[in-house]
């Protein structure tokens, strides 16, 4: 029990450094050599790449990738120079394809025929995401899909600092109250839409990591929000 309590305890940095160690050189390896950000970083100079990903359903073990878009986010404003939107092919031969989930995303098996592979959308993204946070509305999707992922196309999960705008977007409605606020008022457009930010056509990554780096943006100015990573995390 000593040794399982030490290790929940461990940090993340720590978790980096024990996979590092064991990982071969490659795009997973060379992000982790990367440190996680300091929590201690206030939030004026921290570093977050705003993601999110389209995939033909919700489980990472069972269903695939299809997109992933990304904006690097740097202190308080966005670098849309820094902004990718990729498309990842599928295995070749009679697979089931993107099916039922195209009337969500809009993405067809043409349009992905001539995408990237798996494993160089992943070391693209790992590359952006190296050194920087996590940003995403409800991280357990990017983090889950983006982890399968790696674990098929690398061996290996790697680890991750995250920010999450709907848990921050939770606390902000609760403020330690018991009452749940409505269901809509934690889906990013309906989170967008309390701060007057403008109107996107949803399900298009690119278009959606853009919107949860400004709901990002609009949530960090609000008073209680924390000053750092470690306060934006709790």
């Amino acid at each position: 029990m000593a040794f399982w309590d030490a290790l929940t305890r461990r940090s993340p940095d720590d978790r980096r450094r024990k996979l590092l160690a064991r990982t071969p050189g490659g795009p997973l390896r060379a992000y982790l050599e990367h440190p996680l950000p300091d929590p201690t970083t206030p939030v004026d100079d921290l570093r977050l790449l705003a993601i999110d990903v389209e995939t033909t359903g919700l489980d990472p073990t069972v269903h695939r990738l299809l997109s992933i878009g990304f904006v690097p986010v740097n202190g308080r404003s966005i670098d849309l120079s820094g902004a990718r939107r990729l498309l990842i092919r599928q295995g070749a031969g009679p697979g089931p394809g993107v099916g039922e989930s195209a009337t969500i995303h809009g993405l067809t098996d043409d349009q992905l025929s001539v995408g990237l592979t798996l494993a160089e959308a992943l070391a693209i993204t790992l590359d952006a995401l190296a050194g920087r946070v996590l940003l995403a509305h409800y991280t357990d999707m990017e983090e889950g899909f983006l982890g399968a992922a790696c674990e098929r196309a690398f061996g290996t999960a790697p680890v991750f600092s995250s920010v999450d705008t709907m848990h921050l977007q939770y606390l902000l409605l609760t403020q330690g109250f018991d009452d749940e606020p409505p269901r809509d008022a934690l889906r990013l457009w309906g989170a967008r839409q309390r701060y007057g930010l403008p109107v996107y056509k949803a399900h298009e990554a690119l278009t959606d990591a853009l919107a949860c780096a400004e709901l990002y943006l609009a949530l960090i100015e609000e008073p209680g929000t924390g000053s750092s990573l470690a306060s934006l995390q709790r």
